[in-house]
């Protein structure tokens, strides 16, 4: 092994050991360290050829082809960064919506709760002053027939004969008002926590998932999304003198599931147990219902007006506005325009009644729709109209159609509705069942078949909470809910 002498303290030579790849070599009395090479040819030593122009330009195509890459894939990588900061504010303001509507949701509870715990304590505390008024008359009476005692012996035998009846009478009042209160025995309030409330936001772990995946991966992540789970609700009241045909349903920011009753006239509200909660009497028939914003919904009426609906603690009626071809079911809102099925293709208003557009042929002049158009449904900038036929089509604000949905399992489509991740569901309403898209419309196949008991399905809601679907069907006093799963 060779050794490196260097010099310590201007005298001392002291050799330290090297390990057999290094080497040294002194210049100028001063050591330098060199690595030792093996395998290596000296230039000067290997015999040289000249290249070929075949093999130059090979390589000069190699590295001009290697230089676009390298451009390119440096592109895509500072495209992907833009593209993540936008995901990231996408997401960011989807996790700010989540938090308002369940601030929202919880502020309307309290709300509801607070004026339930009013009103009865009003019923109540007036109930115990209606007492305590009573007490007080008969106090008075008592007082009077007391001392009428003390002259009863001035009295002739008439006049005791009247009023120890007046004074027993007055006695047997008092008497049984005491064994009234005294049998109630004391009002009290009681406040008793709703289970559901802790058992579906205290339980959650998060307000949703953030998961990272390649190009590729995220191609597939639009899961294909199956059944696990069934249930079917009544949602037929006591008054209604009809069997329930539900048109339409539609679910609020803060969950509440609405219910278009056509046949009753009604507009029902579901609780978070999916029973009916109150309802609406519209005095007509409601054809669609879609939520225009937290507290407030639309019902296209059959007699061409759009009724707005205030949905708070009660339901009551607002404003109204007048539009063409109501009887036919379908209305979608998204940004302040309401778009509404005519049959022949879609009116867009605006909420305070202005006509902005009509939607029934392409730039061309020909017909988009094969068949009259029926539920219309928004997702993000495009609205999906079915068309009573074999799918749907989806435009875009300008009139453009994106893109077409058609399944030949689907027969006389009707039904429609988006997921969180942009699945689209439709319903044939002839042939009982539901068949799924991705959102750039390529068919997933059938969620539901006919042979799983659905029968002329009319209206679909995703019920984004707790991916749900909830089904209607015609003529029919239940409300079927799929559980989904990816």
């Amino acid at each position: 092994m060779d050794t490196l002498p260097i010099n310590i303290l201007g005298n001392a030579i002291v050799s330290f050991p090297l390990p057999k790849r290094y080497s040294y070599r002194r210049l100028n009395k001063v050591y330098f360290l060199q690595r030792a090479c093996s395998g290596v040819t000296e230039i000067e030593g290997r015999k040289t050829t000249s290249i070929q122009q075949t093999d130059l330009e090979r390589l000069q195509n190699d590295t001009r082809k290697i230089q676009e890459r390298v451009l390119d894939t440096d592109k895509k990588l500072h495209k992907n960064i833009d593209c993540l900061e936008e995901q990231r504010d996408d997401i960011l303001t989807k996790i700010e919506d989540v938090e308002r509507s369940l601030i929202e949701h919880i502020q309307k509870l309290k709300r509801e709760t607070i004026n339930t715990l009013n009103k009865d304590f009003t019923s109540t505390k007036e109930g115990l002053n209606s007492k305590i008024d009573l007490i007080a008359f008969m106090k008075k009476d008592i007082e009077n027939a007391s001392s009428q005692l003390q002259s009863f012996t001035r009295m002739d035998a008439r006049q005791q004969f009247f009023r120890t009846k007046l004074i027993r009478n007055t006695i047997n009042d008092t008497v049984n008002l005491f064994g009234d209160i005294e049998e109630k025995g004391s009002k009290a309030l009681w406040f008793k926590e709703n289970a559901n409330v802790n058992n579906s936001v205290m339980i959650a772990t998060s307000l949703g998932h953030v998961t990272t995946v390649t190009e590729n991966e995220g191609q597939n992540a639009q899961r294909i999304c199956k059944v696990k789970g069934k249930k079917e609700v009544n949602i037929k009241m006591q008054n209604d003198r009809k069997t329930c045909n539900i048109y339409d349903v539609c679910q609020l920011q803060d969950g509440t599931i609405m219910l278009a009753d056509s046949d009753n006239n009604k507009f029902k509200r579901l609780d978070m147990n999916y029973n009916i909660k109150d309802h609406c009497d519209l005095g007509d028939s409601p054809r669609s219902i879609c939520c225009t914003g937290p507290n407030e919904v639309a019902v296209k009426m059959k007699t061409n007006k759009v009724q707005f609906i205030s949905v708070g603690s009660s339901l009551s009626k607002l404003r109204v506005i007048s539009i063409e071809d109501g009887y036919f079911i379908g209305m979608a809102y998204c940004d302040e325009e309401l778009w509404i099925s005519t049959g022949r293709g879609v009116n867009v208003y605006s909420k305070s009644g202005t006509l902005l557009k009509t939607i029934s042929q392409d730039i061309n002049g020909r017909n988009i729709f094969k068949s009259n158009t029926r539920h219309t449904a928004a997702s993000g900038e495009t609205f999906i109209v079915t068309d009573d036929c074999d799918g749907a089509v989806c435009l875009g604000r300008g009139r453009t159609v994106q893109r077409e949905l058609r399944n030949e399992r689907l027969v006389s489509t009707k039904g429609v509705c988006t997921s969180s991740d942009g699945t689209v569901f439709l319903s044939g309403y002839s042939s009982n069942n539901i068949v799924m898209f991705d959102k750039d419309g390529k068919c997933f196949g059938e969620l539901v078949s006919k042979d799983d008991g659905l029968v002329n399905p009319i209206s679909l809601c995703y019920e984004g909470m707790g991916n749900f679907i909830i089904v209607t069907c015609a003529s029919s006093d239940k409300v079927i809910i799929f559980d989904l799963s990816n």
